[in-house]
C-alpha cells in the first residue's frame, strides 16, 4: 500500500469540515445554555411563589 502526497482538495475539504463542525457546535451549545438558563429561572420563580 503506497501513500502519496494528499491532493489539493484535502487542504480545502478538511478545514471546511472542521469549521462547519465548530459552527454547528457553537449554535447547538448556545441553544442548550439558553434552555438551561430558562429552566433555572422557572425553578427560581416557582420557589419564590411557594414562599
Amino acid at each position: 500500500m503506497e501513500f502519496g502526497i494528499p491532493n489539493a482538495s484535502h487542504f480545502i475539504f478538511i478545514p471546511g469540515v472542521l469549521i462547519v463542525g465548530v459552527v454547528l457546535g457553537w449554535i447547538l451549545g448556545s441553544r442548550a445554555a439558553q434552555d438551561a438558563l430558562a429552566a433555572e429561572m422557572r425553578k427560581r420563580e416557582e420557589r419564590a411563589k411557594r414562599t
